[in-house]
């Protein structure tokens, strides 16, 4: 399986943060921004290496792809595959499977994007059973304002029946989060699906077509699992302070690609040890290299 990252929303909800005196543009890119210790984009990066994936392509807007690209690298210091491709204009998140076409190929795929943050133990393990999708395997996430995100409609026997995307008066109150897994075919699907009324193409008309072949998983994450959309400054700072207190309190990393490819074995103890001694005068250096000495269970 492979893993994109869309990255390459422009960020409007951030205001200056993102768009720089008078909205001139793209100052810095939204999934860039730090939550708490390091770019939001790696918690993102870290939940695709839980479930096992070693060649990422991040798509980007023009002006911000060499920016994660300086960031981020080509993988190797990982033991990854880490490419780049650029979105120009902002189409729809559906469109990400038509930029990524010959990078998918003949392979599932897991879609996410730079600015979700998802925590929880039995999360990894199901991210980590989602990695064969026989079509597409997306999540339901009870939240208390679904108007803002795609919403899921379940019956009575717990099977999915319908999805909308940001609906004035939701069915239901799950939405689906941000990370789905498809089967190849998700490259032809996506070039089926016609613009919204917003002139996109909605990675929930994606998500109905698979309905209507009966090839849609939905599975409901439990309340062991922590999500978080960064896209405003109100969620970015709730979810700085949701990771250092979860840091401070287990004295562990969270969002750490370094620390998810070792745990991964994609990088051995040295490289995690030489990672972390690079950053060393940070605490997240530090909590590197306590991992590779073995001082915090993994």
């Amino acid at each position: 399986m492979k893993g994109i990252v869309l990255a390459a929303g422009k960020g409007t909800r951030m205001g200056a943060t993102t768009l720089g005196i008078g909205g001139r543009g793209a100052a810095v890119s939204k999934p860039l921004l730090p939550t708490y210790d390091k770019p939001t984009i790696y918690y993102s990066l870290s939940s695709l290496i839980a479930a096992g994936i070693r060649e990422i392509l991040i798509i980007a807007a023009p002006d911000n792809v060499e920016q994660f690209r300086n960031t981020i690298g080509d993988g190797n210091e990982l033991g990854m595959e880490i490419s780049y491709a650029v979105q120009p204009k902002p189409r729809g998140i559906a469109e990400a499977f038509i930029i990524g076409a010959d990078f998918i190929g003949d392979s599932d795929v897991a879609l996410t994007f730079g600015d979700n943050i998802f925590n929880g133990h039995r999360f990894t393990e199901t991210l980590r059973k989602s990695t064969q999708p026989n079509g597409a395997t997306i999540f339901a996430y009870h939240v208390p304002n679904p108007q803002d995100f795609g919403v899921v409609k379940f019956d009575k026997a717990g099977q999915a029946i319908s999805l909308e995307e940001k609906p004035v008066n939701p069915k239901s109150s799950y939405a689906v989060p941000g990370i789905y897994f498809y089967s190849p075919d998700v490259v032809d699907i996506a070039s089926m699906v016609q613009p919204s009324d917003r002139g996109e193409l909605e990675i929930t008309s994606v998500n109905e077509l698979y309905l209507r072949r009966g090839r849609l998983h939905v599975s409901v994450l439990d309340s062991d699992t922590d999500w978080f959309d960064t896209g405003n400054p109100e969620s970015l700072h709730e979810a700085a302070t949701f990771v250092r207190n979860y840091q401070e309190k287990t004295g562990r990393l969270l969002g750490s690609p370094e620390a998810e490819a070792y745990r991964a074995g994609f990088i051995t103890t040295n490289t995690l040890m030489d990672h972390g001694i690079k950053l060393q005068k940070s605490d997240y250096g530090q909590s590197l290299i306590r991992l590779a000495e073995g001082k915090w269970d993994i």
